[in-house]
């Protein structure tokens, strides 16, 4: 997440539910992941661009791809994520990975840097997206692509069975002031902002993708509590009588999302991207 405002927050929550979680939370994004990669096509000798990378995919797994001439840098606002996305990397004896403490309002990198930019799950979160993109644009090549997945429309069955039944119990605003985590839902407006950025051969698709929790319903919600920054006002309206209730509702929920010893969510996400 780039929001330099909830950063610090974000980055410790993320950090704790990253050493609990990593290996279910990994399994759960591993068709997102490779979607993005898949969209973005990476080769062998690229310098690939990785921003708001957090604990390093796609980064990771781009840079299995553009081996052995290739080379990744994962760019994040939290040097505590980076440093799992370095610890991951080693383990996987990459030498053509780094990373890259930074914000992508203003990149730490020359003009004309990099031959592909992507973004999971972070273009939403830009505080100034517009700005964003353009710094992208700048350290792309001429003919460079940048590639995003951002969230679809807020109603699909992961939001569904967990923040839209606290929603409903405790009221007041969704996300918290200046979130804007479903901006880019209405089909156009993600693939527009390239466009408006500079970019050219902008596409945009919607998709739902598997997302898959592999354990029960209890240990999801948890999950989801605790790496949920943008609705972490939400959460904290919930006084203890109604988190008894919301808790035994939102188990309900996911539940009937269960299929065997997996929880089959499915994800809705936009993919988009454009040429600098």
């Amino acid at each position: 997440m780039e929001s330099k405002s909830e950063s610090k927050w974000g980055a410790s929550y993320r950090l704790v539910a990253a050493e609990k979680w990593k290996s279910k939370s990994a399994a759960m994004g591993r068709d997102v992941t490779e979607a993005l990669v898949s969209y973005a096509n990476p080769q062998p000798g690229m310098k690939v661009l990785d921003v708001a990378s957090g604990t390093g995919e796609p980064a990771i797994s781009i840079a299995s791809r553009v081996r052995p001439t290739g080379h990744v840098t994962a760019l994040d606002l939290s040097a505590e994520l980076l440093q799992i996305a370095d610890e991951r990397a080693q383990a996987r004896k990459f030498t053509n990975f780094v990373t890259k403490q930074g914000d992508v309002h203003d990149l730490p990198f020359p003009d004309r840097s990099f031959d592909l930019v992507t973004c999971r799950f972070g273009v939403m979160f830009f505080d100034d997206c517009a700005r964003a993109l353009r710094e992208i644009h700048r350290v792309l090549h001429p003919g460079g692509s940048a590639c995003f997945l951002a969230w679809g429309p807020f109603e699909q069955p992961y939001w569904s069975s967990t923040m839209a039944i606290v929603h409903k119990h405790v009221g007041g605003p969704l996300l918290a002031p200046g979130v804007k985590m479903f901006c880019f839902a209405e089909p156009g407006s993600l693939s527009t902002a390239l466009k408006d950025a500079g970019f050219v051969n902008y596409s945009e698709e919607a998709h739902r993708l598997p997302w898959n929790w592999p354990g029960h319903a209890e240990e999801v919600w948890e999950y989801v509590q605790a790496v949920s920054t943008p609705f972490r006002a939400l959460l904290d309206r919930m006084s203890d009588e109604q988190k008894e209730a919301i808790d035994r509702e939102v188990h309900q929920a996911i539940r009937r999302c269960a299929v065997g010893d997996k929880i089959e969510f499915g994800v809705d996400v936009v993919l988009a991207s454009g040429k600098a």
